[in-house]
């Protein structure tokens, strides 16, 4: 089965093609699908920000506990989220070719591929939680609050890999706003539980865990219901008429499979800073734990409008429209941009007075100003380098993306954060300094290869 074939034709007319309206007005069209997506990441950011001062209540270690986790829950979110941009990348190029049955048909194959995953992730982390955790270079003072958080917290992989896959599912189809609803009441419920658990019923960080197990797994029941009883997705995923392909799950690997390497490499790549800033003590790693709240909000509408650029790519690959992939991806880098100057700017001044909210250690507060006053001048980098990533998978290529990660995780920032710390020993800034020179090298190598990438398929028009 190829990825865009015949099958059952849809009008313009039914609610759910937004393919026409999309190429109608492709500007109009990012921000409809970019603000629910910034819209859920703001309130999950809040609810990062909120969670980390209840965490902090309990003391750096707790802290540092939950930093320790944070490269193990992003190894295996982002798995499945690679895994979600393939499914959304093959929706969106089959829905702009025009062809239901197959995309339909990628859905389903996409939920079997998330079950699967689902399982078997979690599964593994709860057998070799020690060794993991001793790779990780987990202080002995920290190691005992870092497993009780990942035993309980484990078996919520299997709920948001799931959830993540209803979402690109619809993300594909260009609904973004009723995924990002049921994100954000999950949210919220787990922003409601974290105080009651932590110190009410007085469980501690373990209490941290189990908000996150119970509100991921209300959030899947919601999209069941959403799928299969309300059936309110013009997608229809075949459940009784399913049958296995192969060629479909090659179609979102092709996209999925290095996207999910890529979040590995960058897991991987947190547990080698990790690792790296623990020798400079608990409370360096709590600093970049706490330095990293103020990146989530810069990433809030950079990873809002790399996501749209999925969707609109695919489509408009899939209709033939090149013309309008060059037109949008110029119309978001340059609004990407503005944002990025913005932000940096905003965060460089106003970092001390927001950091003193986490904690009341001067020196913890010290080291998170200087990471976050070196990562804004790399804002604008890291900018092109999502976007740019995210046109490459909309375009079917996961390649370029795994890459360059790879690149500026290992070739760049990780070789220079080892010379600067092992060899010329430099202090904790030294690794923030690699941080963003990372950024920086591979970034502009993706634009180039970008717009190379966009020449090649104008000229075979």
């Amino acid at each position: 089965m190829k990825l865009v074939q015949q099958g059952e034709r849809f009008s313009g007319k039914e609610r759910s093609n937004r393919v026409d309206e999309f190429i109608a007005e492709p500007h109009k069209a990012v921000w409809k699908l970019a603000v629910p997506v910034m819209l859920g990441m703001a309130v999950q950011t809040a609810y990062g920000f909120t969670d980390m001062i209840f965490v902090g209540m309990l003391g750096n270690d707790a802290v540092a506990a939950l930093t320790f986790n944070m490269p193990l829950g992003l190894l295996s979110i982002g798995i499945t989220f690679g895994l979600g941009v393939g499914a959304t990348s093959a929706i969106a190029r089959l829905l702009g070719a025009k062809d239901k049955v197959a995309a339909d048909n990628a859905a389903s194959h996409a939920l079997l591929v998330g079950a699967l995953i689902g399982l078997s992730i979690p599964a593994l982390g709860l057998i070799f939680r020690r060794e993991l955790f001793g790779a990780l270079g987990v202080p002995a003072n920290v190691l005992q609050s870092a497993l009780i958080y990942f035993n309980i917290l484990a078996p919520s992989f299997v709920f948001s890999n799931l959830n993540v896959q209803f979402r690109s599912i619809l993300t594909g189809e260009g609904d973004t706003r009723t995924p990002i609803a049921f994100q954000i009441g999950g949210t919220l419920l787990n922003l409601v539980l974290d105080p009651l658990l932590i110190f009410t019923a007085g469980l501690g960080i373990a209490g941290a865990a189990w908000a996150t197990l119970i509100s991921q797994s209300a959030v899947f029941v919601v999209f069941i219901y959403y799928f299969f009883v309300r059936k309110g997705t013009y997608l229809e995923p075949p459940v009784r008429a399913f049958v296995f392909a192969w060629d479909v799950v090659r179609s979102i690997l092709q996209i999925g499979f290095p996207a999910s390497l890529s979040m590995v490499v960058m897991s991987m790549g947190g547990v080698f800073f990790n690792r790296l800033i623990s020798t400079f003590g608990s409370n360096a790693v709590a600093a970049y734990g706490i330095g990293g709240r103020l990146d989530s909000v810069y990433f809030l509408p950079t990873f809002a409008l790399a996501s749209s650029m999925v969707t609109l790519t695919g489509m408009f690959l899939g209709a033939g429209r090149i013309d309008l992939i060059r037109e949008t991806v110029n119309y978001v880098f340059v609004r990407g941009q503005f944002m990025a100057f913005g932000f940096g700017a905003l965060f460089y001044f106003s970092a001390p007075f927001v950091y003193a909210i986490f904690t009341d250690d001067a020196a913890i507060v010290a080291m998170a100003v200087s990471y976050i006053r070196t990562m804004v001048f790399a804002f604008p980098f890291i900018t092109i380098g999502v976007i740019s990533g995210r046109i490459f998978q909309g375009l079917g290529e996961g390649i370029p993306s795994l890459l360059l990660t790879a690149m500026r995780v290992v070739l760049v920032s990780g070789a220079l954060a080892y010379l600067f710390v092992r060899v010329l020993s430099m202090g904790i800034e030294s690794v923030w300094l690699a941080l963003a020179l990372g950024a920086a090298i591979t970034s502009t190598i993706s634009f180039v290869w970008l717009r190379w990438r966009i020449r090649c398929l104008e000229r075979r028009q």
